[in-house]
């Protein structure tokens, strides 16, 4: 994985597909990648966080719809199903039943899979955050799904340049 002279200067064919990873969303990956070279990784951070902000809704459903349900494991052997392991660790077996329960609910009401930056956050914590968020608006869960999406890429960006 490149370090981020590395990332400035390869072929954006090379890149697109580990981006793709960090967010399944065309025109974020397109911004990204435009908006190279990058100063320091903040500076690429930043640009991914605004880039991915800038989410319309249908981009935001698609990107959300790459992922795993929270306790569930990824699909395949690529480093978005590794990292998903990873990001998802601390998401103990002992919550999985309460999980199942709570993610159909979610999913009942607002049509996809929930979605939370989950790196560090114990099976309660995620649980209580997925029952708090059954109280929001369609509208206003989209947009708070967006913005764990953008927290998601910044932690995989991170990955790729590590």
């Amino acid at each position: 994985m490149p370090d981020l002279p590395a990332f400035n200067s390869a072929h954006q064919d090379e890149l697109r597909p580990l981006l793709a990873e960090c967010l399944a969303a065309p025109r974020w990956v397109d911004a990204v990648l435009a908006g190279r070279p990058y100063a320091d990784v903040d500076a690429l951070l930043a640009a991914a966080h605004r880039a991915a902000e800038g989410l319309s809704d249908d981009e935001v459903r698609a990107a959300i719809a790459g992922h795993p349900r929270i306790g569930e494991r990824a699909t395949g052997d690529g480093p978005g199903a590794r990292w998903s392991a990873d990001e998802q660790s601390g998401v103990a077996a002992s919550a999985a039943e309460r999980l199942a329960a709570a993610n159909a609910a979610y999913e009942e009401r607002f049509g996809h899979v929930y979605l939370v930056r989950a790196t560090g956050l114990s099976g309660e914590q995620v649980l209580a955050d997925l029952t708090a968020r059954l109280a929001n608006p369609p509208g206003v869960e989209l947009r708070v799904a967006n913005r764990e999406l953008a927290g998601i890429a910044a932690l995989r960006l991170g990955k790729v340049l590590s």
